[in-house]
């Protein structure tokens, strides 16, 4: 018997979901450096948001689509509350000895585009993610963790990496650079999620075990906004 059957979320579920928002709200916070990578320009986001991708498919492969559905909607507010924050906190007038102004707008300000392009992304790619690896698993009868996992992050982060460039920065660089920089970090990022995969078998078997559970999504419905 699922020890879930007798709480409504486990410890476990638990930490999984604090890794994800966490990992996903640092990557929003420090993708405002570019950092370079063996010659690579990316994000500094990048070192960290892949994990909320992996964090993804654990919940998807173990709790299924429903559970990672709830989260992914849990990651959006949270990651909402994070921005209205630290807009609050930047509009608010600061102390009269305080001189740092301009470098918070600079490090941690947001400008609309920005945040429609973040959100978009985020919403569009982690659904991806799950929907691709929920229905790969029913397909493949559980077997080959590791092509669900690398197959499902091709669909999202290329999702995500193609919405975000293009919406942040449409038309204020060559179409090359648009092409290069989508490209790049969609690499990256699945070069990322199969280096993990290893750690990806031991969380999800180790999960399995302890939570007597291993969810196949049939028979239900993949719209964001439920109806199951």
């Amino acid at each position: 018997m699922s020890r879930l059957s007798n709480q409504q979320h486990s410890t476990w579920f638990v930490i999984v979901v604090a890794v994800f928002i966490t990992s996903l709200l640092i990557a929003n916070i420090i993708a405002v450096k570019l950092i370079n990578v063996f010659g690579l320009i990316l994000p500094a986001g990048t070192i960290i948001f892949p994990i909320s991708y992996i964090c993804g498919d654990v919940l998807t492969e173990v709790y299924g689509y429903r559970r990672a559905r709830q989260v992914i909607w849990l990651g959006f507010a949270c990651n909402l509350l994070a921005v209205t924050a630290i807009w609050g906190a930047q509009v608010l007038p600061g102390a009269a000895f305080w001189e740092a102004q301009a470098a918070y707008e600079r490090i941690l300000g947001f400008t609309p585009r920005l945040l429609l392009a973040s959100f978009c992304a985020y919403l569009l790619g982690e659904f991806a993610n799950a929907v691709v690896l929920a229905r790969m698993k029913v397909l493949t009868q559980g077997r080959m963790l590791w092509a669900r996992t690398i197959g499902s992050t091709v669909v999202g982060q290329g999702l995500d990496s193609l919405l975000f460039v293009s919406i942040a920065f449409l038309g204020t660089i060559p179409a090359a650079g648009l092409l290069t920089a989508i490209v790049t970090q969609w690499l990256v990022k699945v070069a990322y999620e199969a280096l993990a995969t290893p750690l990806t078998y031991a969380v999800v078997n180790f999960l399995k075990r302890e939570e007597g559970i291993d969810t196949y999504d049939r028979d239900i419905s993949f719209h964001p906004l439920g109806g199951d």
